[in-house]
């Protein structure tokens, strides 16, 4: 069996895996010098409830080192691939709420443990692009929650002056130690409400799209770095 079928399968080998990852980017973490914005909006967000939480997939890794578990509970989703997986068992780490979703099978019942979530005042997180991209292309699940929990759209991306990108479908960008590194929350500003036409639908997308591109380039900027995505 392959690992990366091993992974998909064992709930232990993700945990051990990301034990590791874990242990690796906390120190990333604590050796780089981070400059932060857009954390003061996101706290007064939460004071009023819930967000959204979107964020390119090759910009997820250190999101649930930066999410600011004491203002606030997260509830990532993610899915059953080894990166997925791994993903999971590391947010559940560092004091956040995964939830595991299907590609293949109903995910009816996980979506109402969601939406339960969220009316008990847990916020939600994804990737805009995962998890299997395309990358850089908004698909239709963050809009679907949008539009479903009505809640404030936040995006999120770091970046370091000291990283590599993985050989994945996104370039995933991994942070080296002891760098200059910045990390961005920034609000999105299109609201997104149940009854929506296509059309309505499709500028959220292009608006989100935009946002997530945008916090990225700022994270670059901040960090001294020439801007990507």
């Amino acid at each position: 069996m392959s690992l990366r079928k091993r992974i998909e399968k064992s709930e232990f080998l993700a945990a051990l895996i990301a034990r590791v990852a874990g242990g690796y980017l906390a120190f990333c973490n604590r050796t780089t010098s981070w400059q932060v914005e857009g954390l003061d909006d996101l706290k007064a967000a939460l004071d009023e409830g819930p967000i959204l939480l979107v964020m390119w997939h090759s910009r997820s890794v250190m999101g649930a080192l930066h999410w600011p578990v004491v203002d606030g509970p997260l509830s990532s989703l993610y899915d059953k691939s080894p990166i997925g997986r791994v993903s999971g068992a590391l947010q559940r780490r560092v004091g956040l709420q995964p939830m595991e979703m299907s590609r293949k099978l109903s995910n009816r019942a996980a979506s109402r443990t969601v939406l339960q979530r969220v009316k008990d005042g847990v916020s939600i997180g994804m990737t805009g692009d995962g998890p299997l991209g395309p990358a850089l292309q908004v698909k239709d699940a963050p809009l679907e929650w949008a539009r479903a929990t009505g809640l404030p759209i936040f995006c999120y991306a770091f970046s370091t002056s000291r990283s590599r990108r993985l050989s994945s479908w996104d370039q995933m960008m991994v942070p080296k130690s002891f760098g200059k590194g910045a990390y961005v929350f920034q609000r999105a500003q299109e609201p997104a409400s149940r009854k929506m036409t296509n059309d309505e639908i499709e500028t959220l997308r292009t608006s989100l799209q935009q946002a997530l591109t945008d916090t990225a380039h700022r994270a670059d900027a901040l960090a001294g770095v020439a801007p990507g995505a």
